[in-house]
């Protein structure tokens, strides 16, 4: 089985010829078998002495390898070290060294059991018994062919004998069932294994397994004999095979000796004509490079030199360009590595540097005399207080408690400085701030100008893109070598493109007498579109800052609008150092303490001021106009406290008398008469003169009234006014002022028909006339209402138009009041009928002292109420009054058993009533009342 096959002789290499014979060893019969390289050797061209650096079919070839190596499996397990076989399986396989130890199982595997299998045993078992069908269903076919059945029975016969264990794919002794299948421990219990029947069974099982080994070493010595021929055919194969490569290396070396010199002749020079034009283009590059960086190395002290001069643009463009020369053209430069971090710092600097003289600027030019005698704002309030001579400057030392000690005209007037003063600094501001904004829009304006002129350029660039390829084409369809075309100016392009490379920075330097080209020396930027800016660097460069450093569309976009937010700040400082002002003399409730006058006259000031900066900032600020609301909700409150605790004092001393009427108050109402509501002015000489009227006249109308009521007329103008004084409040005086009108009608209720006045003022009585007095006065107020609905719904927004219900509520009121008072009045001589005509008798004399007394009273109720109600109104009320007179008569008539039968008590009875409505008809303004008493009398029985 050690045995190798011989094989022909091989060719061999030498100095003299190419292949020769290899002399066989006389000594050795067996030849190593010889095995071809994997590929084809690569011979490189040119010299012949670079041949024996690549690999070579003829010199390796006999070359040694592991595949040399043959040896049977019993002699490598015999161990000849030992005198004699050992009978123990171990000791004799693996040495003497061999001892049985017991292995530990290890912690980190896990103990298997047949539990963990069940899972895939479910899964298979379906599977394997689907392929047992298949197995009984198409059984495999016999290929065999039948003259070698009877040799195939043989060996299958003695494959037999070998257990099935040994014939597993998966057979492996380190499996300890494998192992203890083929090794059983029984024949191995005592040391040693002699002198007992254990050793007898350990010779016979190690025989056993040296014979399974025959078995199949003759099985497969068998099947190499039957294939014997296919190994000499290949054998034979092979020495063809190694002709053709004989053949093949002459015609391989042939070829590549004839490329060789086509290579040395041909293209040797004129690829070292391209090496050169190649190096000589680097060298350009180089040194366009190496001019770059000496400019670049010139950016610092360049800078520095225009901070000296202020020139904060220049720096920037310059900082800006140097850093996209960094980032493109020098991109990797090691000795640059910190040059990018020291110009941001740069920037950062110049940016602070900037901002300082702006703000240097900026406060010097606010901060300009605004009038010749005042230098800063705040000597204003300082010249204020100099001037008034009644402050103790000694004993108040602040200014603010200074400032404080001033009367409202003072103070006033100081206010009134300040909000000028605040205006021409918001002017000024705007002015400094419109020449930023001018300047930002026209850069707008000029970056869309330069992008028109882009368009246009890009699509002259089109057509002469256009036509360079009509020009290629032309040359391809005439057969001309493109090459050939510009060979003249091979090297044209090539130095423009290096030229672009280098002027893709704005950075360059002018040419010098050691210049490779002038071209070469062009700086012409070809990475901007349009050069905006320049500043000059020590050796005279002009550096162009391109358009990729110039502010976007929306950052200037940004920048417009944040200058707007500039001049938005300015008026909301202005407002808010008012606000500060304000409170600072609201703090001892001064503000609240302002009469009418005074507060609107503060309160227009303080609207002025507002509008003046909106217009000038196109934008309301609000902290002003919130201070101002929230004293304006004072001030309203304090305005109605005050009036309401008038109105309430004025009714506790009411008497409920007819007052006369000043000629003022006349005046007042006569204001009134075009449906608009003002206060009249006061005038001292005219108005002494005139007597006061006896009653009111409104729109023709005569009205008795108290004086608590014309009072009230002018305290409820005064709201009105004070609305449109102060627009801001309407809504607040419109509550207040319904609240007035509402506690008028329930306090005057109170006093006069709940007989509060008998405590409150001392009357000792409520009469008709103090009825009659109070019912007029109320409807005075009711005339004026729907006036002073109109006069608020004007100044009311459309979403405030539901407050207007308050005035229709308090109309309601009103009238109820006033339906109750006339009530009250027929209540009165209700029970005067019931009381006297209770006790009538029909008797002689006639008329009888009952009817009497009735007209006697009807007559002190006319004239108690005549001079106070209208005529309509008296009319209505004795209606009323009569109708209850009948109502009694008639009941004490039904009682006495008088009817009309033309009787005795008939004409009694009709005579006193005859008597009655005389009395009734004679009275002013009854004349042509009704008084039928046709339905006193029951109809006849």
């Amino acid at each position: 089985m050690a045995s190798s096959h011989s094989s022909s002789p091989v060719p061999q290499g030498s100095s003299s010829d190419v292949f020769v014979k290899k002399e066989v060893d006389s000594t050795k019969h067996i030849r190593p078998v010889q095995s071809l390289p994997d590929v084809c050797p690569k011979e490189p061209t040119g010299d012949s002495n670079s041949l024996c650096v690549a690999p070579s079919l003829v010199t390796d070839q006999h070359r040694w390898t592991i595949y040399h190596s043959k040896v049977n499996l019993p002699a490598a397990l015999n161990d000849p070290r030992l005198a004699k076989r050992e009978s123990d399986f171990f000791t004799k396989t693996w040495g003497l060294d061999f001892v049985d130890t017991e292995v530990i199982p290890s912690f980190y595997l896990p103990q298997i059991s047949k539990e963990h299998f069940t899972v895939y045993q479910q899964e298979i078992s379906q599977r394997e018994k689907i392929h047992e069908r298949c197995k009984n269903i198409c059984p495999p076919k016999d290929t065999f062919d039948r003259t070698l059945l009877h040799t195939h029975d043989k060996s299958r016969t003695d494959l037999e004998q070998v257990p099935k264990i040994f014939m597993k794919p998966d057979f492996a002794l380190d499996d300890s069932l494998t192992f203890n299948s083929v090794l059983p421990w029984s024949h191995f219990n005592t040391a040693g294994g002699k002198g007992n029947r254990d050793a007898a069974s350990s010779k016979l099982l190690q025989e056993k397994l040296s014979h399974y080994l025959d078995i199949v070493e003759v099985n497969i010595a068998h099947q190499i004999s039957l294939r014997s021929e296919a190994f000499f055919h290949a054998m034979t194969s092979q020495h063809e095979l190694q002709d053709y490569l004989k053949k093949t290396s002459q015609a391989v070396k042939m070829l590549r000796d004839k490329i060789a010199q086509i290579d040395k002749v041909m293209c040797e020079g004129s690829l070292h004509i391209l090496r050169l034009a190649l190096s000589r283009n680097n060298c350009v590059k180089v040194y366009n490079k190496l001019k770059l960086m000496a400019t670049v190395h010139q950016t610092q002290p360049t800078v520095q030199v225009l901070l000296s001069a202020s020139e904060f643009v220049g720096a920037l463009d310059l900082i800006a360009t140097t850093q996209e020369v960094l980032q493109q053209e020098l991109q990797g430069i090691h000795s640059f590595r910190h040059l990018g971090s020291q110009l941001c710092e740069l920037e950062k600097l110049i940016d602070k540097m900037m901002i300082a003289e702006f703000s240097t600027y900026c406060h010097n030019d606010l901060n300009r005399p605004l009038e010749d005698d005042c230098q800063i704002l705040e000597e204003c309030v300082i010249n204020k207080v100099s001037q008034v001579e009644e402050l103790d400057t000694d004993a108040v030392t602040k200014l603010a408690d200074q400032m404080r000690m001033l009367n409202f005209p003072q103070w006033f007037d100081l206010l009134k400085d300040i909000f000028s003063k605040f205006t021409v600094f918001l002017q000024r501001v705007k002015a400094t701030l419109n020449i930023i904004h001018s300047v930002v829009l026209s850069v707008l304006d000029k970056n869309q100008r330069t992008r028109e002129l882009e368009e246009v350029s890009q699509q002259k660039n089109a057509a002469k893109d256009n036509s360079l390829d009509t020009e290629v084409a032309y040359l391809i369809h005439e057969g001309i070598f493109i090459s050939d075309a510009f060979s003249e100016n091979e090297l044209t392009p090539i130095a423009i493109d290096t030229t672009s490379q280098r002027n893709a920075s704005p950075n360059s330097e002018p040419c010098s007498s050691d210049s490779v080209s002038e071209p070469e020396c062009t700086t012409d930027s070809s990475s901007s579109k349009e050069q905006t800016s320049s500043s000059a660097t020590p050796g005279g460069v002009d550096i162009m800052a391109n358009e990729d450093m110039k502010l976007t569309d929306l950052e200037l976009g940004k920048l417009a609008n944040n200058i707007q937010e500039l001049l938005y700040s300015a008026s909301d400082i202005c407002h808010d150092r008012a606000v500060k002002f304000l409170m600072s003399r609201a703090k001892d409730g001064f503000l609240e303490k302002l009469n009418s006058m005074e507060f609107i006259t503060l309160s227009r000031l303080m609207e002025t001021f507002i509008l003046d900066t909106e217009q000038i900032c196109g934008r309301k600020s609000m902290s002003l106009l919130g201070a101002l609301q929230s004293q304006a909700n004072k001030f309203v409150n304090r305005f109605h406290e005050e009036r309401k605790t008038k109105l309430s004092l004025l009714l506790d001393n009411e008497r409920w008398k007819q007052a006369d009427v000043p000629a003022e108050f006349q005046e007042l109402v006569d204001s009134l008469s075009d449906g608009k509501i003002t206060l009249p002015e006061k005038k001292s000489g005219a108005t002494e003169e005139r007597k006061p009227a006896e009653v009111l006249i409104v729109e023709g109308q005569q009205y008795a009234v108290v004086g608590t009521v014309l009072l009230l007329i002018r305290i409820i103008l005064e709201y009105c006014q004070c609305v449109d004084n102060i627009p801001s409040v309407t809504t607040d005086m419109l509550t207040r002022l319904s609240d007035l009108l509402k506690y008028f009608n329930s306090r005057s209720c109170q006093l006069v028909l709940g007989a509060g006045a008998l405590q409150v003022v001392g009357l000792k009585t409520i009469t008709t006339k103090n009825l009659a007095l109070s019912s007029r006065c109320l409807q005075l107020i009711v005339h004026y209402l729907p006036v002073i609905r109109a006069h608020f719904a004007a100044r009311l927004q459309p979403k405030q138009y539901s407050m207007l219900r308050h005035f229709d509520h308090i109309t309601k009121d009103y009238h109820d009041h006033i339906a109750e008072i006339s009530a009250k009045l027929v209540a009165i001589m209700d029970s005067l009928f019931d009381k006297l005509l209770s006790k009538y008798e029909v008797k002689a004399p006639v008329p009888s002292a009952c009817f009497r007394n009735i007209c006697k009273q009807m007559t002190k109720m006319h004239e108690a109420i005549i001079d106070l109600l209208p005529e309509e109104q008296t009319q209505m009320l004795f209606l009323r009054i009569n109708a209850s007179y009948k109502l009694h008569l008639k009941k004490q008539l039904s009682h006495l058993n008088v009817i009309n039968d033309g009787g005795p008590q008939n004409g009694l009875v009709t005579a006193d009533v005859a008597f009655y409505t005389g009395n009734l008809q004679a009275l002013k303004g009854l004349k042509d009342l009704d008084l039928n008493m046709a339905e006193i009398w029951e109809q006849k029985r």
